[in-house]
């Protein structure tokens, strides 16, 4: 996949790309020992570039057009300041072998962007003294394991529970398209031991939000979809968004896809029960930005209600947003985000709520990366640096020097990727993921064509390789070489 995260975050699972986990990303960044912290200068916030409509239409359009020339990106982005779109475009097809574009009104899945919308309904139901956060999941999941009982919602929220991530499990992708009930679903990890102490770690969890759902069902006594629309989709006047079972006639409704180039293809099926209030829903760019103004009133939650839903646990992780405080990477105001990834599609919104700025990119390519292109609008925006997407070359190198390159690299103990060579090819294969093959840019660096991952490999003083870098969504992570 094309970012550093679990399925139905913010990639999907396409069997040519990367998922490394979040947590392997958080280890990787963190010093071996606290050193005494330097004085860290002020961070300026960036004003809006000096465009006029315009220049910044054009601008925008360069950089999609460039996105879409060299990363094959598909679907519709959306730029808004104080609630009202700047600039909406939409590119290529929300069905290719029919040749039907994009357009604002087109339907995309949206993976774990469901997950805001989740954790809007837990803290609804909080505010009714329907559910408390320090509650135990046991009070609403029955039958529920004894390891569980220190589990809450509150651990189910933040990504914290210690609970196993039925997406991470090999046996559940041989089976993800087979239609199973909630409760099927839930006996997948129900008896998994716990990874940690219920709050001591974040991890990327998918298996949390999944039974978010099933309390948010127990106690309202409704389907979670039904929930959905009575707590939030109808008070809001949300018309074209929904949970996406694909057995629904959805007029406007994209394809998904995977791949670039001429290796795109149609996404493997899923079955739609088991992304659930993790990641089921579909909507369009103009119903998100609507959905993200409400956050701006207390239509949906008092203010005191959403600073606890923002106010970040673990690992930047709020309740269903990741917080991101004013920095370099931020152009110097604070950001709240999510993205999202399933079969065929990836989604990123960003919030930038000092400046009531919005950029929200929908795509039914799994392959894109959603979040590097969402960072780029607000690059333009701003008038911030950004790298121009730009068609990588091969090198002719001599693949005699693939096989000091061939062995198993590791980003965690759970965690590697293992690169092999069959005749003048090179190959990458994570953990429990596909094979997907490498080119060479140098004699060290090798990118892939499925999907923008660059790969540069590293030797010691005896000239033998000790590890890789990869880099992927922005991020660069390291992996030892131990074979």
């Amino acid at each position: 996949m094309h970012t550093l995260v679990t399925p139905f975050v913010t990639a999907a699972l396409a069997t040519a790309c990367l998922v490394l986990p979040v947590s392997a990303q958080a280890q990787a960044s963190a010093p071996a020992q606290a050193p005494v912290p330097a004085p860290v200068a002020a961070v300026i916030p960036a004003k809006p570039a000096a465009l006029d409509q315009a220049a910044l239409e054009q601008k925008v359009d360069e950089l999609l057009q460039a996105h879409r020339n060299v990363n094959d990106f598909t679907g519709t982005v959306l730029l808004a300041k104080n609630g009202k779109p700047l600039v909406t475009k939409s590119y290529g097809f929300a069905n290719i072998e029919w040749q039907i574009p994009n357009t604002t009104q087109t339907k995309f899945r949206i993976g774990s962007v469901t997950k805001q919308f989740t954790s809007m309904m837990v803290m609804q139901l909080r505010e009714q003294e329907k559910v408390k956060l320090e509650d135990s999941v046991c009070i609403f999941v029955a039958p529920c394991p004894e390891t569980w009982k220190p589990v809450t919602i509150h651990h189910l929220l933040t990504h914290t529970s210690g609970i196993p991530t039925y997406t991470a499990i090999p046996a559940w992708r041989d089976t993800n398209m087979v239609p199973k009930t909630t409760e099927q679903m839930v006996a997948i990890f129900r008896d998994l031991p716990l990874e940690w102490v219920p709050g001591a770690k974040y991890a990327y969890n998918n298996s949390g939000y999944f039974l978010l759902g099933v309390v948010i069902e127990k106690v309202t006594g409704k389907k979670y979809e039904q929930a959905l629309q009575d707590m939030i989709l109808t008070p809001i006047g949300l018309k074209d968004t929904g949970y996406d079972w694909p057995g629904t006639i959805l007029p406007q409704r994209a394809a998904g896809y995977e791949g670039r180039g001429e290796n795109i293809r149609n996404a493997a099926a899923l079955d739609m029960q088991q992304p659930y209030a993790a990641g089921s829903l579909y909507s369009t760019v103009l119903d998100l930005l609507q959905w993200e103004q409400a956050l701006y009133t207390e239509t949906l939650l008092p203010e005191a209600a959403k600073t606890i839903m923002w106010t970040p646990f673990k690992n930047g992780y709020a309740y269903g947003w990741s917080i991101a405080e004013p920095g370099p990477n931020t152009f110097g105001h604070k950001r709240i985000a999510h993205g999202g990834g399933i079969n065929g599609f990836s989604s990123m919104l960003i919030r930038v709520p000092g400046e009531n700025v919005t950029a929200i990119v929908l795509s039914n390519n799994s392959t894109v990366n959603t979040s590097l292109v969402a960072r780029d609008l607000l690059a333009v925006y701003y008038g911030q640096p950004f790298t121009m997407p730009a068609i990588q070359t091969v090198a002719s190198v001599d693949p005699g020097v693939f096989d000091s390159y061939v062995g198993e690299y590791q980003f965690r103990p759970d965690f590697t990727l293992t690169v092999t060579r069959e005749g003048n090819r090179l190959f990458a294969q994570a953990t429990g993921q596909g094979r997907f093959e490498v080119f060479a840019e140098s004699a060290t660096k090798f990118f892939a064509k499925v999907a923008p991952i660059t790969i540069v490999f590293s030797k010691g003083p005896d000239g033998k390789v000790t590890h890789l870098d990869l880099t992927q969504a922005g991020g660069t992570e390291p992996a030892k070489k131990i074979k």
